[in-house]
């Protein structure tokens, strides 16, 4: 390779370096201020320090005698949609896609100089591409309902074991979400607990709910509210989390369900479908009634009440995604196997 060509590929190599890095701060930015997750704020972080690791083996010498900004023609070229951004998770994603471009430029750059530091940025930017689908999760929780899957609904005095147990215990198990519902937390207690267990969540890939109480979900960056038909109002609850966040809303009727839907749930919570001792009910709605709300409301349905591994099937005939357990899980001997096994149940009925 010439001194010519060597430096050029420097330079490209320098250029994206700095552009990789940059990127990557803007989006630990957007993580740690906007979104407030923690996890993904220090993702970022360690990518960003990985990526100086990798960048290490080049001579630093060569990258910085290559680096000649006030001759790069590039700093002269924009576009109009560089320029526009409508908020801070647009920047973020801007900045994701840019460090992804990056990265490659930078691997394939890489194999001129270093076959290793290209190997080694290869499974950085893989890195990064599961980082931007986690941040875009993040940012938009919705985006995760429809899959399905199990919410296992952890209240303290359900649990057979300490509470912190069953929850690293669901988590373990496979629950898509979680739902804190605690109805007699004082304020400051029920936040510290949310905090705790929204960051456990997300750590383990799972959506974290509150039920209840939309300004405490906010204060513990959670993925959103579940209000009952005595709570807030839906749209009240969606002024207090914004529009990101989740709005679920339990219905018992169908005609609730359909109110629900046209106060801008995100889900809707049906049930009871089965007698249930955590909430024992006079009349009890049942699968007929799920069914007829999953033929009428175009929104995930999340059925509730009274559900084990028995009668869960009967749950999912009725069109519902989504089974929210308490007592079946938090009372169980092993909630992770018990987790498992509805897990697994859910996985074969509405993915055969």
């Amino acid at each position: 390779m010439s001194g010519n060509d060597a430096a050029n590929v420097y330079r490209i190599l320098d250029a994206n370096a700095n552009r990789a890095r940059e990127a990557l701060r803007v989006a630990e930015e957007a993580a740690r201020f906007a979104l407030e997750r923690a996890d993904l704020a220090e993702a970022f972080k360690r990518l960003r320090h990985d990526l100086r690791e990798a960048l290490g083996r080049l001579d630093p010498h060569q990258m910085l005698a290559a680096r000649d900004t006030a001759g790069d023609i590039g700093t002269a070229i924009s576009t109009e949609t560089e320029r526009q951004r409508a908020g801070a998770m647009d920047v973020a994603r801007a900045a994701l896609k840019r460090l992804t471009e990056a990265l490659r430029a930078i691997e394939e750059y890489g194999k001129v100089v270093d076959a290793g530091v290209a190997a080694a940025v290869e499974k950085l930017r893989y890195r990064a591409y599961d980082l931007e689908k986690r941040f875009e999760e993040a940012a938009r929780p919705a985006g995760k309902l429809a899959a399905g899957g199990l919410c296992v609904l952890v209240t303290e005095s359900l649990c057979r074991r300490p509470w912190r147990e069953v929850l690293r215990a669901v988590l373990a198990g496979g629950a898509a979400a979680i739902q804190i519902r605690e109805k007699q937390s004082a304020d400051r207690a029920l936040l510290a607990r949310a905090r705790e267990a929204v960051a456990a969540a997300h750590e383990a890939g799972a959506l974290a709910i509150v039920n209840d109480r939309p300004d405490l979900a906010v204060l513990a960056a959670a993925d959103g509210v579940h209000l009952g038909q005595d709570d807030l109002a839906p749209e009240e609850g969606r002024r207090t989390v914004g529009p990101n966040r989740l709005v679920g809303v339990s219905t018992h009727s169908l005609a609730q369900a359909l109110a629900a839907a046209v106060a801008g749930a995100d889900y809707i919570g049906c049930g009871p479908m089965f007698q249930s001792t955590t909430k024992p009910q006079e009349a009890i709605p049942g699968p007929a009634m799920c069914a007829e709300v999953t033929a009428r409301v175009d929104l995930p349905v999340m059925a509730i009440g009274g559900i084990t591994p028995a009668n869960a099937a009967q749950a999912l005939a009725t069109g519902a995604r989504w089974l929210a357990v308490s007592s079946d899980i938090c009372g169980a001997e092993d909630p992770e196997a018990e987790t498992r096994r509805l897990v697994e149940l859910i996985r074969s009925q509405t993915h055969p």
